[in-house]
């Protein structure tokens, strides 16, 4: 075997050096050209709790969308009292006759006593309710705050001074006690005292009364972050540039608030299904014969002594579902920014 001239070895050096030069500027230009989105995606795939939690989420708003179709193949609905139909569902005292409140092949989740309602579709139609009701008091409070927030934080001034007292005038006030106290007022807004409220207006109220008091916090949030960015070169760039405020606002500073936008609307989920919940509880949200999670679990108060069944299956979908929502919400945030985590 003959070995290379030294011509040869040093084409051969060369053409080794540039190859590896390019499988590293190769590899370098590819991880450069990784948007933050994508880097985010990656390190969201590699957090387990996360991918977990939005899969549960994902099931929770799948069965919600697909409620009615979901009752239609099982065969009932949340509103028949099937034990006027069959009495022998209840027994003399009005409870389900069979073990475990009722289940059977029949009616998987059992019944519910007094009434003999089909507890198993009411779940469905409840969870399709109170995320509906949560989510769009969600979006409607994260399009308030963002609006507010952004625009007091860039013009200043006597409108961030006066805008800056009614957030710390919201944020000073009991939320669950002022929904409370609000709702009949909203109601009476609409409806005379001895008239039926609609469901429809029940929902519409609950949604605006939860957005009213919750997009201050968020507001104060992204006002704080608009008077760091204001004075940064771009923002500066485009004032010179004859650029209008509306314009600085929604295409230079939005872009850069995504993230803290997108970590609280995803804690406002959770949080307005648990307040939501509890308003029906109490019997000023949605009121029977309205699925809900509040109105179930309120239900199921009245007969936990005799049957916990009625109770347990809304309590324990509610606690599972606002668990994940917040898993989802730790794991976004730590996916969007991993300074976070330390």
């Amino acid at each position: 075997m003959t070995l290379p001239t030294p011509s040869a070895a040093v084409s051969l050096d060369v053409s080794d050096e540039s190859v590896l030069k390019s499988t590293t500027s190769g590899d370098s230009k590819g991880s450069e050209g990784r948007s933050p989105g994508r880097l985010a995606w990656k390190r969201f795939k590699r957090d387990r709790a996360g991918v977990i939690s939005a899969c549960v989420v994902i099931f929770f708003f799948v069965i919600a969308i697909a409620a009615p179709l979901i009752a239609k193949l099982y065969g009932k609905n949340p509103y028949t009292t099937y034990a006027s139909q069959d009495p022998s569902l209840l027994d003399a005292f009005s409870y389900p006759a069979g073990p475990n409140g009722g289940m059977s092949s029949d009616f998987w989740f059992g019944i519910e006593p007094q009434l003999g309602r089909d507890v198993f579709t009411f779940l469905l139609y409840a969870i399709r309710n109170s995320l509906g009701i949560a989510l769009a008091a969600a979006i409607l409070t994260t399009v308030a705050g963002v609006v507010i927030g952004i625009t007091v934080g860039y013009l200043g001034g006597k409108t961030d001074y006066i805008v800056g007292r009614i957030i710390d005038i919201l944020l000073s006030f009991p939320s669950t006690l002022f929904y409370i106290a609000f709702m009949p007022v909203v109601y009476s807004i609409w409806v005379a005292p001895d008239d039926d409220i609609p469901t429809s207006l029940r929902a519409a109220s609950l949604i605006i009364v939860m957005a009213f008091f919750g997009w201050a916090s968020l507001a104060r949030l992204l006002r704080g972050q608009v008077l760091g960015l204001r004075e940064r070169e771009f923002v500066e760039a485009a004032k010179v540039t004859g650029a209008s405020p509306m314009r600085i606002v929604f295409k230079e500073l939005l872009p850069n608030l995504w993230t803290p936008i997108l970590i609280q609307s995803t804690l406002m989920v959770p949080l307005y299904v648990t307040a939501e919940a509890g308003l029906a509880f109490l019997g000023v949200g949605m009121i029977d014969p309205t699925p809900d999670w509040g109105v179930m679990i309120g239900r199921g108060a009245q007969f936990y002594s005799q049957d916990i069944t009625f109770m347990l299956f809304p309590g324990i979908s509610m606690v599972i579902f606002v668990l994940a929502f917040n898993l989802l919400g730790d794991s976004v945030r730590d996916a969007l920014d991993p300074k976070s985590k330390r």
